[in-house]
């Protein structure tokens, strides 16, 4: 073989692996079961990803928390084991408290990306959890306290009340009992009075089937759903540049998709009243206050665990 003909036979065996080579592959998996909302939301994105990624950058889903259970979802982003998750801070607030701060953002995705605020979640997740913040996917998403005793004033004295950490802070400072359990104990303990009531988002509990053991929704909602994308930090900065630039464009195409979850919290609003669950209102001073003391009990918490970050985040994240 000559040896022109000879250089360009190597040439050619070796393009393959040098496209394989621009290639990366990220495994995500999701704090939450391969049934609910948020995964089969974020699925289509997946493929559009996949498919308009070719040669850049793949993702590989490897499932929900059969895979990995939900609160080692964070600490498995954090090590490597994963290069990505789809989860809520809440889930992950073993590894820094500031992770929960996020549901009580009052300004969209979009403002915290122009106002500094995304960036400033980045310098706090990098610095204490080895994470990157790359997108969040659900917004408009308030959530309620939905009870089967009634209620005339917000004040939860003698009321039994299943919380996360999310608003554990706020029903104890309305004067409820506190209980945990685990999501799908939630349901046996309605039904047999172990509970009164409950805080959830006003979409999803009838992915629970919880509205057949509820009776009442107190309105206004308050705090915002909140469920992202992070990504190992390590992985997040071995990536090349065309790599990252195609990661971040499709987090800002994510981002894009937020306002479906609008629609789809008013088709589930529809449903609690089809469903019977009635609606507990108050005097719009009495809403106030209810809400203002949502954010105040919240954010004095969150400045208590984080008095270095929290001011700041409050600040970012307030209207």
């Amino acid at each position: 073989m000559k040896p022109v003909a000879w250089m360009a036979a190597v040439a050619a065996a070796l393009v393959p692996v040098y496209a394989a080579a621009q290639e990366a592959t990220l495994k995500l998996v999701s704090a939450f079961p391969e049934t609910a909302t948020y995964v089969k939301h974020l699925s289509p994105w997946m493929q559009k990803f996949n498919a308009e990624g070719k040669g850049v950058l793949q993702i590989n889903f490897i499932g929900g928390p059969k895979a990995i259970p939900t609160f080692e979802v964070g600490t498995s982003v954090k090590n490597g084991v994963v290069e990505l998750a789809l989860s809520t801070g809440a889930f992950y607030t073993n590894l820094m408290p500031e992770a929960d701060f996020l549901k009580l953002a009052q300004n969209t995705v979009a403002e915290q990306r122009r106002n500094g605020a995304f960036d400033y979640i980045n310098k706090v997740w990098n610095q204490k959890a080895n994470l990157q913040y790359v997108a969040r996917m659900v917004e408009d998403t308030p959530f309620h306290l939905y009870l089967n005793k009634k209620i005339d004033k917000p004040d939860l004295k003698d009321l039994k009340i299943r919380v996360t950490p999310v608003y554990r802070d706020f029903f104890a400072a309305l004067g409820a009992t506190l209980m945990q359990t685990a999501p799908g104990e939630v349901y046996t303990a309605l039904e047999r009075g172990v509970v009164d009531g409950y805080g959830w988002p006003i979409q999803g509990i009838f992915d629970l089937n919880w509205h057949e053991k509820t009776k009442y929704r107190v309105d206004p909602g308050f705090y915002n759903a909140e469920v992202s994308i992070i990504m190992n930090l390590d992985a997040y900065r071995k990536l090349t540049p065309a790599q990252r630039q195609y990661l971040d464009k499709q987090a800002l195409a994510l981002e894009a998709l937020n306002g479906v979850w609008k629609k789809m919290n008013d088709e589930d609003t529809r449903r609690q009243a089809q469903a019977g669950i009635q609606v507990i209102t108050f005097d719009p001073a009495t809403s106030k206050n209810f809400l203002d003391q949502a954010y105040d009990v919240a954010w004095a918490s969150a400045i208590k665990a984080s008095p270095d970050h929290g001011p700041q985040l409050r600040k970012l994240l307030s209207k």
